[in-house]
């Protein structure tokens, strides 16, 4: 346990140093917000149900985040270790490389909720966002989001052999889902066959799950979003164990 803690720590460290990461998942959500909170504000609008338009951002954003996570720091730490021979190096010591990645997704998984806590924070200092739901029922949403997407990075991870080539393949998934699933405009705002077209991205039921628990509905109202994302990470972990190389 000890070692673990120690090369989490490391892993926290070398988070840090990946600007890509860092600015997708803490500085770039705080971009939109202020862009659309300042055009926008945070006034009751009807097209959002009564609520404001930084209500129903900041649960949107927060998928964003985990996306972010999933998409784009698993795959490409992941296969720059693979690619530099990190993973292959730690099986001559006597950590294995399972701990590496338990430490990576530690990190991940930390670094997602901070984004999302400062979104919140600077979300309510600023607009005075309000939170109509449950505070443990929003949790569980939180997690079972991040491990859908985190499985889907995996997956990715076992598909592809280098850094490069999981940096262009996750940017070319992630820019369209967040930008189609409601993640960075509203989805009420869309067409009618944009909307159609959602059903079909990932991250779509990330953004319904958030949005439903930050406003308060019930899991039961939600069993659709549960089904799907919890199909996600089972099949991504099927995916995984099939394809991931160790180097």
């Amino acid at each position: 346990m000890r070692s673990l803690l120690k090369l989490t720590w490391v892993e926290a460290k070398l988070f840090f140093r990946e600007p890509q990461a860092l600015f997708f998942t803490l500085i770039f959500p705080l971009i939109l917000l202020f862009v659309y909170g300042g055009v926008y504000g945070n006034k009751s609008n009807p097209m959002f149900g009564g609520f404001g338009m930084v209500d129903v951002s900041v649960p949107s954003y927060t998928a964003m985040i985990i996306a972010t996570s999933g998409l784009i720091s698993i795959s490409v730490i992941v296969a720059t270790y693979r690619e530099a021979k990190i993973l292959r190096r730690f099986k001559a010591t006597p950590l294995s490389p399972l701990h590496l990645l338990t430490a990576d997704v530690i990190v991940i998984f930390f670094m997602t909720a901070v984004g999302m806590m400062l979104l919140v924070v600077v979300a309510k200092l600023v607009f005075g966002l309000r939170f109509f739901g449950n505070a443990l029922s929003f949790a569980g949403a939180f997690v079972i989001s991040c491990a859908s997407f985190f499985s889907l990075g995996f997956i990715l991870c076992g598909l592809i052999r280098t850094a490069r080539t999981a940096q262009i393949v996750s940017m070319a998934l992630f820019f369209p889902m967040i930008l189609l699933s409601g993640a960075t405009i509203p989805i009420e705002t869309m067409p009618e066959y944009i909307r159609n077209y959602a059903r079909f991205i990932p991250l779509t039921y990330v953004v319904k799950l958030l949005k439903g628990f930050w406003f308060g509905d019930s899991w039961s109202q939600h069993q659709t979003e549960l089904v799907v994302l919890t199909v996600m990470f089972v099949v991504g972990l099927l995916i995984t164990a099939k394809t991931f190389r160790w180097e």
